[in-house]
């Protein structure tokens, strides 16, 4: 007898740690030094997590071993409500905070508690493949609506809209955005806010990469555009304060919440089962929020991540058969490839290739639900001297492979 998966995960699929990668962890089996730029971790590629946060877990460790309130600890969730004022933010109660271990936690149960069968959820493409999947485990329908390259990565309204039937629930908006880099701004996200309120959608505001900014490009949260709109947030310590291994993520709603406490009695009930997020990994919060955003830094004229986006980009621009928009926010460049011009028949079969050939892993533009063009993502975390070998055997490989 063989024992088989339940059939609604027969689609789901997670290429950033997929069988590419799978490929990729064999040949390290084997000895062989892999350039491994798949993946947003920044702790793997040296990025430290302020010191002052480390020390308020070593200073509460002795708090920590204990289950707390399901929805988290006080003093995190009060830090995340003044937060959100110093933001612009009005209305979030503590009540409307959620703690979850990491961002991914608290998309899968609030996906869960929102969804019944045939319920569809408005995702994009490109997209962040964890929505995709945690609408379709929820026994949901994503709907991808088109982001288009040749305009910065910014989503197609006029398609968004087309996708809107009754059995609509809520718009998923990435921003910044991941896997491109796009920062939406203020125009349309208030037409976005507008199709919401038109056809009374739940808008699902992914926000990791709120401070991860450059060139001043400012971040508009979505919260702050509306009070007639159900808003639910998403934000965590994995990309701003480059904490990814806490598992510390949030989740709060703002615009008519009292309309909303049935939906998040539900979502009460399933993060109680659960019985409470990591406790040590809380005690940051506060410390993050309230202290020296260095993440500004690292972002700004000089700092490393600005250096390594431009670094990513400009190489990335000159390779004949790429096209790529620079990035704007986030940690990833996503470029379009001209495979006929390489005899590739995917861009799954670009990736691995690559990968066999010359031991750079990249990400394939297919993993991300985007089906328009052949694509890749890079995540431009590794220090220069490291994204100057990928980029070498990227060029020697299309050289080599160009018809």
């Amino acid at each position: 007898m063989k024992y088989r998966r339940a059939e609604h995960l027969r689609h789901i699929s997670y290429e950033i740690r997929g069988k590419i990668a799978k490929r990729a962890a064999q040949l390290k089996f084997q000895g062989i030094d892999i350039i491994e730029l798949n993946i947003g971790n920044p702790g793997a590629f040296g990025f430290r997590v302020p010191d002052a946060m480390n020390m308020a877990m070593i200073r509460n460790i002795d708090k920590s071993s204990a289950y707390c309130d399901s929805k988290g600890i006080f003093s995190a969730r009060e830090a995340i409500v003044i937060d959100t004022q110093v933001q612009g933010i009005k209305g979030v109660g503590i009540d409307s905070v959620f703690i979850g271990n990491g961002v991914s936690e608290l998309i899968m149960t609030s996906m869960e508690a929102l969804l019944n069968p045939a319920d569809e959820v408005l995702v994009p493409s490109p997209d962040y493949p964890l929505w995709t999947a945690a609408v379709t485990i929820a026994n949901g329908g994503a709907k991808h609506y088109r982001c288009q390259s040749d305009n910065l990565w910014l989503p197609d309204l006029t398609h968004m809209e087309s996708l809107i039937t009754p059995k609509t629930r809520a718009v998923c908006v990435i921003n910044p955005n991941n896997p491109t880099g796009s920062v939406y701004p203020r125009k349309l996200l208030l037409e976005i806010i507008a199709l919401a309120r038109k056809h009374k959608l739940i808008v699902l505001a992914d926000e990791i990469y709120s401070r991860v900014l450059f060139d001043g490009v400012e971040h508009i949260p979505m919260a702050t555009l509306a009070d007639d709109v159900l808003v639910a947030t998403y934000n965590g310590l994995s990309k701003n304060y480059r904490a990814c291994g806490y598992r510390s993520g949030w989740l709060y709603f703002t615009g008519p919440v009292d309309d909303a406490q049935d939906y998040l009695d539900g979502l009460t009930n399933i993060l109680s089962m659960r019985l409470c997020p990591n406790v040590l990994g809380q005690h940051a919060i506060q410390t993050a929020l309230g202290g020296y955003q260095s993440i500004i830094d690292l972002c700004a004229k000089g700092g490393r991540l600005k250096v390594q986006r431009d670094y990513t980009y400009e190489r990335l621009s000159k390779i004949a058969g790429i096209s790529v928009a620079k990035p704007q926010g986030s940690m990833y460049c996503f470029a379009n490839i001209d495979l006929k011009r390489f005899g590739f028949g995917s861009d799954e079969e670009f990736v691995l290739e690559f990968l066999e050939e010359k031991h750079v892993l990249l990400v394939p533009g297919s993993g991300f639900n985007y089906n328009d063009a052949p694509a890749f993502r890079v995540a431009f975390l590794a220090f220069q001297e490291i994204l100057q070998s990928a980029f070498d055997r990227l060029e020697s490989f299309l050289r080599r492979r160009e018809l």
